[in-house]
């Protein structure tokens, strides 16, 4: 790859494209060696092109062995058409032509899970977002839509099952043994939102009937094994269909809406119309088999493909530079759907807490990119947190500043003006425009600038004036290409905190307000703030209805004081982390430097509060409970010093647990109790308490190791099971019975692969000594393969990205392990090469000799003769 670099795309270039393809009709001929894909294409010169004397050139890839092209009905020769890796070039087509190809292609050879591929005796398909051209050529490219109609052929045996977009409308046997089924999907669409499947499936069976009446078949496919774990699935699905209608005025528009189930996925799911093709991860759900956080991953992922369908689907994107214009907007909507299925609040401190530890270290790594990239060499490596939590940060904003009412106009409009078309970020934000009437060009940048913002505030309360003085700075550093920035349009949410609680803030009575910051400083004056003994305590950021990182100086009392009396959920929790971060950030420094320890008994008083309260919500206990991880500690750090955040971390983990056992023992026996399992919010709010508390009680003797042996044996469901799996394995005085425990786990769920999966990563997540070892052993377990994303993402990804002590040793192993794991893989799988290369892209925050180190191994990364352009560009913008 070094000596034929890789073409950089940039959205500035994007020209509309000089053909339009109105109907596509495909066959595909399933063989054991090889598929044959027969593709008619009706093309047209597209009118808005200013290239009306151009070449027709289709998409194309080196795994397609062209055998024949045709025009109108005759077969070109040799030199009327060219053809290379990458492209087919038909010259000299008139306004209209119908354009046949036939191709072979191998999918039992392709293992990069992008095109058409076969997952163990499965075949399936994925094209987002350029796989399609890994099947046929084509105009791949998201605005070109297109009629498709599918005819699948292959062998009725061993393919019963024959699967594509929309609805069938013809089916019927063949010689041979063989059959077939032709798809129509009616509405057009893009080359990356067609699906196949074909294999030996059961199906579950459903149905919904829309708002205005229309029945529609719902039907989930899965290995027979497997019908057992659909219900939860299904009835997310109905779930969410009900919710669009009645929130965003959205009906499904098809007969029939289905969702298979693969075991070998590059991603969570995909949203191809009608066809709905999973990992097995984030559909099958069953108590015995899978933990509360999976039955809730899985709730919102079914409502985020299914949300697909007219965020992303019947409204697309125009190109890829504006892909956050489906994917941001889409999960914005499935966090709604879940913040009403579920606790908002718990909600929302589960969405900032992956914000902050992902999104804040891309911002401030060499990957740094804005909402709406300027240009990328490979556009797998920008379906990223930026573009996706971010992307979703921001229209949540625009709700904010416009209010529900003109924001669900907003969408209206959108959904309605652009039905059927492929249309860019701009043209969303228009529409909230139109629907308000406010002009929205000043938070356009939100879009355009990448980078954290840095949000201070200083506050001064005037008691004879009865006024409380807000002081805003905002500010946002340099990152890659963008060395000066403006300033962002921020809403904040805030409220005041007396000693009896939120205090009035204007005539009306209101307890809370939205600040617009549009400006680098602005002040605000509070006024009506009388008969207050002291100063109140500001409430900022409510909701964290801005992605800023907050300066204010909070003392340790105004943060346990907003920890006991904040009306806003979020505020309450992220006053226990500030206090949290303030201590370990101390901690770190001390171990560091190897000065003795201290714990603050503040943080433990206010634990203490926390667990004696029987009236709060067991979800929020929990959440407050736990410390910030040690991936946040070291994306707020300036230098990473692992091992001292880790000896941080634990000791005062150790010090709350020995302060409060008698309170956490009483919080496991309360919550300790015997019910039918239900994935629900009171039940998975309990159980999470439960475990919390558990965890804490492996520190302090072997009662906690008593506890953890007897709930792994009696426990009915994965959820508790896990947990006390988890704190036996990262417990030194439990070695023999975590040794046990492990067996036992792998000898009952030997035959469940995401079972089997969760042992892996609970094993590579063990902080102890010794992991890089268990690790490379476990490599070598039947449970493991190389082939499948589940696996790597457990074990490799799991100690790279959990086990962080280990992981970033200062001898180096775990960098020259993840290194060999990158270049073993990425010619095989790019894409699930490319995803690891994230712990080695922030080198330069660590210390040496790991910053070295790290370095090194991206730089043999970087020299790989061949290397694939998804790791090449990630490689050489981190060495910059």
């Amino acid at each position: 790859m070094k000596d034929a670099l890789p073409q950089t795309i940039f959205l500035q270039d994007y020209k509309v494209s000089a053909f339009t393809i109105d109907k596509t009709d495909l066959v595909f001929d399933l063989g054991v060696e090889q598929t044959r894909v027969t593709a008619t294409l009706t093309v047209a010169r597209n009118p808005l092109s200013d290239e009306q004397n151009a070449d027709l050139v289709l998409h194309g890839s080196q795994g397609l062995s062209l055998q024949a092209v045709s025009v109108d009905g005759q077969r070109l020769q040799e030199d009327g058409y060219l053809c290379d890796e990458e492209s087919l070039t038909i010259k000299g087509l008139a306004g209209h032509a119908v354009i046949t190809t036939e191709v072979l292609i191998q999918p039992q050879n392709n293992t990069t899970m992008m095109g058409l591929y076969r997952s163990r005796t499965m075949y399936c398909t994925q094209c987002e977002a350029e796989g399609f051209r890994d099947i046929t050529y084509y105009l791949d490219r998201p605005d070109v839509m297109s009629e498709f109609t599918t005819k699948i052929i292959a062998d009725k045996t061993h393919y019963p099952v024959l699967l594509s977009n929309g609805n069938p409308i013809e089916r019927g046997d063949l010689d041979a043994g063989r059959h077939f089924v032709t798809w129509h999907d009616p509405f057009a669409k893009p080359a990356y939102l067609f699906a196949l499947v074909a294999g030996t499936l059961s199906c579950v069976e459903d149905s919904f009937t829309t708002v205005s009446g229309r029945q529609v078949a719902l039907q989930i496919f899965v290995e027979e094994k497997d019908l057992d774990k659909c219900d939860h699935a299904m009835v997310s699905l109905k779930h969410s269909m009900r919710w669009d209608e009645q929130v965003y005025g959205r009906e499904y528009d098809l007969d029939i809406f289905m969702i298979v189930a693969v075991d070998d996925f590059n991603m969570g799911a995909m949203e191809n119309k009608g066809l709905n093709i999973f990992n097995t991860s984030a559909v099958l759900a069953n108590p015995k088999t899978t933990t509360d956080a999976a039955f809730q991953r899985v709730e919102s992922i079914v409502a985020h493909e299914y949300f697909h369908n007219w965020s992303g689907n019947r409204v697309t994107c125009r190109d890829w530079f504006q892909l956050s214009l489906k994917e941001g907007f889409t999960v914005y909507r499935d966090s709604q759907f879940s913040a009403d299925m579920n606790s908002a609040t718990v909600k929302r401190i589960e969405d900032v807490s992956y914000l902050r530890t992902h999104q804040f270290a891309e911002d401030g790594g060499p990957m740094a990119h804005p909402v709406q990239p300027d240009s990328y060499m490979e556009i797998n490596n920008f379906y990223t947190v930026t573009v996706y939590e971010k992307g979703s940060e921001v229209v949540g904003m625009i709700r904010t500043l416009l209010g529900a009412e003109a924001f669900r106009k907003g969408s209206d409009i959108y959904f309605d003006r652009h039905d059927g078309q492929a249309v860019t970020i701009e043209e969303f934000v228009q529409a909230m425009e139109d629907a308000s009437g406010r002009d929205l060009s000043q938070f356009r940048r939100w879009y355009k600038q990448s980078g954290t913002p840095q949000l201070t505030v200083n506050s001064h309360y005037d008691a004879a004036a009865g006024t409380v003085t807000l002081d805003f700075a905002q500010s946002c550093p340099a990152t890659p290409g963008q060395a000066q920035k403006q300033p962002f349009v921020l809403p904040v949410r805030l409220g005041l905190v007396g000693e009896q609680g939120d205090l009035p803030l204007n005539a009306e009575g209101d307890t809370e307000i939205v600040y617009e910051l549009n400006q680098t400083n602005q002040r605000l004056v509070i006024g009506g703030i009388e008969n207050v003994d002291q100063a109140p305590v500001p409430s900022l950021l409510r909701g964290f209805s801005a992605p800023v990182k907050l300066h204010y100086a909070y003392s340790k009392d105004q943060l346990i004081h907003l920890m006991a009396n904040d009306s806003d959920g979020f505020n309450r929790w992220d006053a226990g982390q500030q206090l949290s971060f303030a201590l370990l950030e101390k901690l770190t420094a001390d171990s560091h430097q190897q000065r003795p320890l201290e714990m603050d008994s503040q943080l433990i008083d206010a634990y203490r509060s926390l667990l004696i309260d029987e009236s709060l919500d067991p979800a929020m206990v929990a959440l407050m409970l736990q410390l910030p991880s040690e991936a946040q500690l070291h994306e707020e750090a300036d230098v990473i010093y692992a091992d001292a955040i880790h000896s941080a971390r634990l000791f005062v983990r150790q010090s709350l647990a020995s302060g409060l056992s008698d309170q956490f023992l009483a919080v496991y026996h309360r919550h300790n109790v015997e019910q039918t399992y239900a994935p629900d919010a009171t039940q998975i709010g309990r159980r999470a308490l439960k475990n919390v508390a558990l965890s804490y009680l492996m520190l302090v003797d072997d009662l906690g190791v008593e506890l953890a042996g007897a709930q792994f044996s009696s426990a009915d469901n994965m959820t508790d099971k896990a947990a006390a799996l988890s704190c036996l394995v990262n417990c030194p005085a439990a070695a023999e019975q975590a040794s046990s425990a492990l067996q036992e786990f792998e000898q009952q769920y030997r035959d469940e692969a995401l079972v089997m999966n969760l042992w892996l990563q609970v094993q590579a997540a063990n902080s102890q000594p010794g992991a890089l070892q268990r690790v490379e052993t476990l490599e070598k377990h039947a449970a493991f393969t190389l082939t499948n994303p589940n696996k790597i993402r457990s074990l490799i990804g799991g100690f790279c990205s959990a086990n962080l002590v280990n992981f970033h040793h200062p001898d180096g192993s775990g960098y020259e392990f993840l290194k060999q794991r990158i270049l073993s893989l990425h010619s095989r799988n790019p894409q699930v090469a490319a995803r690891l290369m994230t712990p080695l892209t922030r080198w330069k925050k660590f210390p040496e000799p790991n910053r070295e180190k790290m370095r090194d191994a991206l730089q043999v990364i970087a020299d790989e003769p061949e290397l694939v352009k998804d790791i090449y560009e990630i490689a050489i913008k981190s060495l910059q």
